[in-house]
């Protein structure tokens, strides 16, 4: 059963489709629940302007941030708001389900390439999917739910340990409020935690909130604390809450009373959070920071009771194993005979001798043959190889394997991309500099690709008359110009033991 707008065949069929970056597609479900009423769409050019001008839309209602679009130019350009067959633009989900249609009002310039696009939204189909669903519910449907008085607001980005919870409890108290949990979903990354992982640790906590209501709202965030937190006070408000928490380092404000609670401090008199002020040194215990949590679990041990609930401490250890099981890219990067290849397959060998995990290697030239066929060596089609091969080693990684990468990879942006990609699906990433110098590299030339390059037979070789940006990020720099593969690979497995992705072993003879 549909119970969104039904678009006429022939507009559906023949209207481009385009698929938003995930803080837009999070705008947008707002925007379709009503969360961020008035708005009906994607602001114009004229409310944008006006925004950054009086902090108003171009109507005169008040509000806090910018709700844009931003698409490929080449797309804008066959949009005309004039034109009733050419002004629909559909927009699909991560996996391409048309989501909704936008009723394009304007389109512009905003940057090369880049073209912004304003005008109403409305839902197509049944809506969203995926997990947890159930509680994605519209601010109508929370606010019926809601009992009257007071409203408690606390935005859950991070898991709930005791002093947290603490701190709940007792502001819920003094207002005599009913507590409403809202955890943010839709962005990949939330303390380092995937959205589905965070909402079970939340839940896990529930037994030690006061009467609460839990529901999963798509929070985007934006470039700086102020608009997040006037962003965040706008949701609040259109989901019923009357007072919010301010947790963590969140800022909160926009109109809606704001509650800074005191440091908590654990009590090992009684076992009890108590504001810090209030408690002797000698038996005052600070709560954990969140890099100290996080060093417990990476090196599996476990949460502490007094700081964690034993239910929280298990959806933390489910969701953020020790290094030593969880999935890892390996990621090599150097010029054309460096040895890049060579110690990714030295590498892999001694890992599938461990055993510990399944290793998949992606050597650069039978990616390029069975992953990235018809890709030339353009910049763009570089970037979208290395895209591809970050792609495939995270989804590795996320099934808790090991991914070895060894393309040449020289541009920042896209190396960038493939950490981001393995970081969103809670693995590791290691960046290996094969530093060897251009000279090495040329004298070695097993495919003679440099000596075509200098004879002007091949052009856009890295090193030659392509650039290589040379890694500021690399947690292993290796240049093999004096050492063996063994001592390279050994110098990459000393890197990943010492940090504990790789269980210690005595070395056979």
């Amino acid at each position: 059963m549909s119970n969104g707008w039904v678009l006429p065949d022939e507009v559906l069929r023949d209207a481009p489709a385009y698929t938003p970056r995930p803080g837009e597609l999070a705008d947008l479900e707002l925007l379709l629940t009503g969360a961020y009423a008035p708005l009906t769409g994607f602001m114009t050019r004229a409310d944008l302007a006006s925004l950054h001008r009086r902090g108003r839309l171009a109507d005169g209602t008040p509000w806090p941030v910018p709700v844009a679009l931003q698409v490929p130019a080449a797309l804008a350009n066959g949009l005309n708001p004039a034109d009733p067959g050419r002004r629909t633009l559909v927009l699909a989900d991560g996996e391409g389900a048309p989501v909704a249609a936008l009723e394009v009002a304007d389109v512009w310039t905003a940057r090369e390439g880049v073209a912004g696009v304003g005008g109403t939204v409305r839902r197509l189909g049944d809506g969203g999917h995926g997990p947890f669903q159930r509680l994605r519910r519209t601010p109508e449907e929370v606010r019926a739910l809601l009992p009257p008085g007071r409203v408690l607001g606390v935005i859950a980005d991070r898991p709930l340990h005791r002093p947290q919870l603490a701190q709940i409890a007792h502001a819920a108290r003094t207002l005599g409020a009913h507590l409403l949990v809202m955890i943010p979903v839709g962005e990949d990354g939330n303390g380092g935690l995937p959205p589905e992982a965070l909402v079970r640790s939340v839940f896990a906590a529930r037994d030690r909130m006061p009467p609460a209501t839990l529901i999963a709202v798509p929070i985007p965030r934006r470039r700086d604390e102020i608009s997040d937190a006037l962003l965040r006070a706008r949701i609040s408000a259109a989901y019923g809450v009357t007072h919010l928490l301010s947790t963590g380092d969140m800022l909160s404000g926009a109109g809606l009373r704001v509650l800074v609670p005191r440091e908590l401090a654990y009590d090992n008199r009684d076992g009890q959070w108590r504001w810090r002020e209030d408690i002797p040194p000698r038996n005052r215990r600070l709560a954990l920071s969140q890099e100290e949590i996080d060093d417990l679990l990476d090196r599996g041990f476990p949460l502490p009771e007094w700081h964690t609930p034993p239910a929280v401490a298990k959806e933390l250890s489910r969701a953020r194993p020790p290094r030593r099981h969880r999935g890892l890219v390996v990621f090599l990067t150097g010029l054309s005979g460096s040895g890049k290849s060579t110690i990714a397959r030295g590498l892999a060998d001694v890992l599938r001798e461990q055993g510990d995990r399944t290793v998949t290697l992606l050597d650069g030239d039978v990616v390029r043959r069975e992953l990235s066929a018809g890709l030339g060596f353009s910049k763009a089609d570089r970037d979208a190889n290395v895209r591809r091969i970050g792609w495939v080693a995270a989804e590795i990684a996320r099934h808790r394997g090991v991914g070895i990468c060894c393309p040449i990879a020289p541009y920042a942006q896209a190396r960038a991309a493939a950490r981001d990609m393995a970081l969103a699906a809670g693995a590791g990433f290691v960046l290996v500099h094969v530093a060897t110098p251009l000279e090495v590299c040329e004298r070695r030339d097993r495919k003679g690709l440099y000596a075509r390059a200098r004879a002007g037979l091949l052009t856009g070789m890295t090193g030659v008359d392509d650039p290589y940006e040379e890694p500021v990020d690399a947690e292993i720099v290796v240049d093999t110009t004096d050492l063996s593969v063994d001592e390279a690979v050994l110098s990459v497995m000393n890197h990943l033991t010492e940090t504990g992705w790789v269980e210690p072993r005595l070395q056979s003879t």
